[in-house]
């Protein structure tokens, strides 16, 4: 009598596994998408703060022939960001004055791939580095 109370117990639980998948996949599979596009914005971040490094890292000293070396500290941080594929603006800002802070700024608009969230198609990213100019 107690097997055949089990029996019966089991065939009304047939589908429950099936449903217990169905609520939790979404869950699990939010959280790994999730996972994945924080390490991409955290790796083009890096990217983006080495390149604004190296900016100012140029900017900051003196040209050869003397002078500004603004450009030449745009052009390379391009050149990195080129080679990691990432289009963005980078500016550096001349203090004017000598021994000033030599400013370099790279911005992106990060491309979010899931598109899980509406609305939420870009983050823009900014990474900023100062240095003391000198000369």
């Amino acid at each position: 009598m107690r097997a055949g109370r089990i029996r019966k117990t089991r065939k009304n639980e047939k589908g429950q596994s099936l449903v217990e998948f169905a609520l939790v996949v979404p869950l699990l599979l939010l959280l790994v998408v999730g996972i994945f596009e924080f390490g991409r914005a955290w790796m083009t971040k890096n990217i983006m703060t080495g390149a604004a490094r190296e900016a100012a890292r140029i900017a900051a000293v003196e040209a050869p022939g003397g002078g500004w070396n603004g450009l030449v500290a745009e052009t390379r941080a391009n050149h990195i960001l080129d080679n990691a594929a990432i289009a963005t603006t980078v500016s550096v800002l001349n203090p004017g004055s000598p021994y000033g802070d030599v400013t370099a700024t790279v911005t992106y608009n990060f491309p979010v791939i899931s598109g899980l969230i509406p609305g939420l198609e870009n983050i823009t990213l900014t990474s900023t580095t100062t240095m003391r100019r000198e000369y």
